[in-house]
């Protein structure tokens, strides 16, 4: 396999690492800062160091961009153009619909993508990079309905190849969970530190050693601001949104508080981390892999439709396999999901959307 990595900072120096030495794939980099190219080839992230887009994407069979999200849709555009017309192209930004919205209308739009994985650091830059950033990671992806299934496959199997866990979502609903699950925090954290500024500035004693619920709450406040600037604007109305929400929640607690019933607040406290278990557990892969076969039309979207479908449904495609018919006008189509009750409703899905299916060792 041939990789070519656009952008090699932590993201995409960590995918080269781990292309190289899980996918057993040959590696080619760019990026416009030339030390940072060469950080990348010494630490073992790439094989090659190219000079331009053009350069790199030359006869890669997957393109990652791993640009800021303000830079992703030029980057994806010429990687498009400068690859070949069978290379899958994707990203690893965390918003999604305008980078969908900026594509060609040509044939060229059903070879990319979308990928955002959820992994990161702390740290930055390429010499953090590490072969196993992505271990045991969600990393959603979001077909659409010109997506191609055989570059859907292809891309599945090699983000699984990488140690993530791939899902599928589409653009409008990854922007609008991302926006409350990962972009709200930061803006939450950069209000609190200067709520916290104001309010401490205004004691004339000095300002005290902050505890470490407030050090929990605030270590997000300020991340890179280029990037977090980008991520914001790109997805504005979704997290205006949201936090619209928010604010009601917050208003709401302020009432009950100033209610200052301890046995109702105590109840609050309780509820809150039942949710927070909840929520944390939803994403834990549970139960033995199961087998569903299934019977599909060879059309472009169909491998799309079908796994955004069992997304929308909470049910993760843990691996797929394809298998073309003779004729090229149907195929056999193979996905395996965790655990019995998962393989149920799956199967539900699938039937729903109009497709025959078996569970392997169980009815059709």
């Amino acid at each position: 396999m041939r990789v070519a990595v656009l952008g090699v900072g932590l993201i995409g120096g960590s995918v080269g690492l781990a292309a190289r030495r899980r996918l057993k794939a040959e590696v080619a980099g760019f990026d416009p800062e030339p030390e940072r190219l060469r950080a990348a080839a010494e630490l073992g992230a790439i094989d090659r160091e190219a000079q331009d887009v053009a350069a790199a994407v030359q006869e890669a069979d997957l393109v990652f961009c791993a640009a800021p999200v303000g830079a992703l849709p030029e980057l994806v555009v010429a990687a498009l153009a400068a690859s070949s017309d069978d290379a899958v192209v994707t990203d690893v930004g965390s918003t999604k619909l305008a980078l969908v919205g900026s594509l060609p209308s040509g044939e060229s739009a059903e070879r990319f993508i979308g990928g955002h994985p959820l992994a990161g650091a702390e740290t930055s830059g390429v010499e953090n990079a590490r072969e196993d950033l992505f271990d045991g990671a969600r990393w959603y992806l979001t077909p659409t309905d010109r997506s191609a299934g055989v570059h859907y496959d292809r891309l599945q199997r090699a983000v699984s190849g990488l140690g993530a866990r791939p899902q599928a979502i589409d653009a409008e609903t990854h922007d609008r969970l991302m926006a409350t699950v990962s972009h709200v925090p930061h803006v939450l954290a950069n209000a609190l530190v200067q709520q916290a500024a104001v309010a401490l500035s205004e004691k004339t004693e000095g300002l005290p050693d902050v505890g470490p619920s407030f050090r929990d709450s605030t270590r997000v406040a300020g991340a890179n601001p280029a990037m977090w600037g980008d991520i914001l604007a790109a997805n504005g109305e979704a997290i205006a949104a949201s936090l619209d929400a928010v604010v009601d929640r917050l208003a709401k607690a302020a009432e009950l508080i100033r209610g200052r019933d301890a046995a109702t607040l105590a109840g609050w406290q309780r509820d809150a981390r039942e949710d927070r278990r909840r929520l944390l557990e939803a994403d834990m892969p549970g139960g033995e892999l199961r087998e569903l076969r299934l019977a599909v039309e060879n059309r472009p979207g169909t491998v799309a439709e079908i796994a955004l479908a069992l997304g929308r449904a909470g049910v993760n495609i843990e691996d797929m396999a394809l298998a073309p018919s003779a004729d090229m006008h149907a195929g056999a189509m193979s996905l395996w999901v965790a655990g019995v009750e998962q393989a149920d409703r799956a199967a539900e899905v699938v039937r729903s959307l109009g497709h025959s299916v078996s569970i392997a060792g169980g009815e059709e």
